[in-house]
């Protein structure tokens, strides 16, 4: 039986402050508590009896193992920006979304996401079960993005999908760089849009005189992480 102590703990952990003070995050689910396991992850409690979880859990639909990890912090000093293609978040807010695009950059082989302070928090617990485990295989980066855009190598390839960018189809992409991804309403923030050096479009091909106006941010991440990826 979970005493309420540990009810109250692991309620706490739904929100950041809470998260940051206990320096804990929830997982939920087989595939995300073990893939965490299995890439080194800390556990400090396992549950696996499915009352108990229904206590806990933070899902509608409760799965039957949840385990509760100490935050673990990426290691900025394995990017390899000569080597490597990242992905740069500028305030992305939707949960759903941005474990999505850390799902997106696990599959594509990305090791490296690199967030704005504004971004929403990686171990929200809503981030961890978008992620389906991939958050285990992909570091997450906080920081002043602009700062450290500049200071990546001269000349760095810095992509972004922006509506007067050229035909992502047409253009010729590096195996290397960092692509910006923007926050789902306002798109890429100007301070960071005037830093970008290769401007990429996704086409529309509707024919239709009403159309889409975007696409959602982690489509567009999908897209344009598969294009680079089959060059």
């Amino acid at each position: 039986m979970i005493s309420n102590n540990k009810i109250k703990l692991i309620r706490s952990l739904e929100y950041k402050k809470g998260r940051e003070k206990a320096q804990l995050f929830v997982a939920e689910g087989p595939k995300v508590v073990n893939d965490l396991l299995a890439s080194g992850f800390e556990a400090v409690e396992i549950f696996d009896e499915f009352e108990d979880i229904k206590k806990i859990s933070f899902l509608q639909h409760p799965q039957n193992k949840m385990g509760i990890f100490k935050l673990k912090s990426g290691n900025i000093r394995s990017f390899s920006p000569e080597k490597e293609l990242a992905i740069g978040i500028d305030d992305v807010q939707d949960p759903g979304n941005f474990g999505t695009i850390i799902r997106i950059a696990d599959w594509f082989g990305i090791k490296h996401i690199f967030c704005s302070l504004g971004t929403v928090d990686c171990w929200n617990p809503k981030v961890i079960q978008a992620t389906m485990g991939s958050i285990a295989r992909v570091e997450v980066h906080y920081l002043d993005l602009n700062e450290f855009i500049d200071s990546l190598p001269p000349h760095y390839p810095i992509y972004g999908t922006v509506l007067d960018g050229n035909d992502i189809y047409n253009e010729e992409l590096t195996p290397n760089g960092i692509i910006i991804m923007g926050n789902e309403g306002k798109g890429i923030s100007k301070e960071i849009r005037n830093k970008i050096n290769k401007k990429l479009l996704i086409p529309n091909f509707s024919k239709q005189e009403c159309k889409a106006e975007s696409l959602n941010v982690a489509i567009a991440t999908a897209i344009t992480c598969a294009e680079f990826r089959r060059r």
